[in-house]
């Protein structure tokens, strides 16, 4: 048995060549995917956006 095949015989996924290395690039993926959703999320919402939910909460407001 070599360090390739596990006690079934069967090739072991941990080590496979570049199974690390996709691990790795998942890994920054996921880094730079949070990054870029907390600049999103921390966001400054636009003056124009906030007037026409004012608006909307006043009609809504309004009605009931």
């Amino acid at each position: 048995m070599t360090d390739e095949t596990n006690s079934f015989g069967k090739a072991d996924p941990a080590k496979r060549p570049g199974l690390e290395e996709a691990r790795l690039r998942q890994q920054a993926i996921g880094v730079k995917l949070r990054h870029l959703f907390d600049d999103v999320v921390n966001e400054p919402v636009p003056d124009e956006f906030l007037d026409i939910l004012r608006r909307a909460d006043e009609r809504g407001s309004d009605k009931a």
